[in-house]
């Protein structure tokens, strides 16, 4: 018995757009590095493309406070470059990231393209309920791998900030800071942040 099945010809050419590009698990650098410019954060990992909900007026709002601080930071010291998401952050081939925040140094200035930009030395991402796992579990060992030398976690739901440094190939925990403390940077010297403003 044959079987036959109906297709929506208003459905059609969604099909075939879809047609055009990889399934999940199948995504290469290149295919990435072709889709259309967007205003969302899309990242690749494992195979897969990862789109994420557009954040929250909470997360936009501990990522300004940070951007600021740490801008203020870098350029008072001549330091090195800070950027904020969508940015492309490649940490190998096929492996694209966009964290919350980034901190390339001067002496890594060479890794900075103008499409995208290698491994940086410091990475900050601020929690949110859609991404919280991918936080702290994936992109806490791929960025481990590729050699990130200082990753911030900033969770707003617990209000705390944890600092991760790399030491003999692991992470080691720094410092994890409540409301009411002040948090601070291992690589940066001197850069602190107040959780309480920072949780504003």
């Amino acid at each position: 018995m044959t079987q036959t099945i109906e297709i929506n010809t208003a459905e059609q050419p969604l099909i075939e757009i879809l047609s055009l590009f990889p399934e999940q698990g199948e995504w290469t650098e290149e295919d990435y590095f072709r889709l259309p410019e967007t205003n969302r954060i899309v990242e690749l990992s494992g195979g897969r493309l990862i789109i994420t909900p557009s954040p929250t007026e909470k997360h936009q709002r501990i990522s300004l406070n940070l951007l600021l601080l740490i801008a203020a930071y870098v350029r008072s010291h001549k330091s090195g470059e800070i950027r904020y998401s969508p940015l492309n952050v490649r940490l190998w081939q096929d492996t694209i990231r966009q964290p919350d925040i980034v901190f390339m140094s001067n002496e890594h200035k060479d890794r900075i393209a103008e499409t995208c930009w290698g491994v940086p030395d410091l990475v900050m991402e601020i929690l949110s309920e859609s991404t919280s796992k991918e936080d702290r579990v994936t992109k806490f060992f791929e960025y481990l791998k590729a050699g990130i030398l200082e990753y911030w976690i900033v969770d707003p739901f617990k209000g705390t900030i944890e600092v991760f440094t790399l030491e003999n190939g692991a992470y080691v925990t720094f410092g994890r800071w409540r409301i009411g403390e002040i948090a601070k940077s291992k690589l940066l010297d001197g850069f602190e942040v107040s959780v309480d403003e920072t949780m504003l």
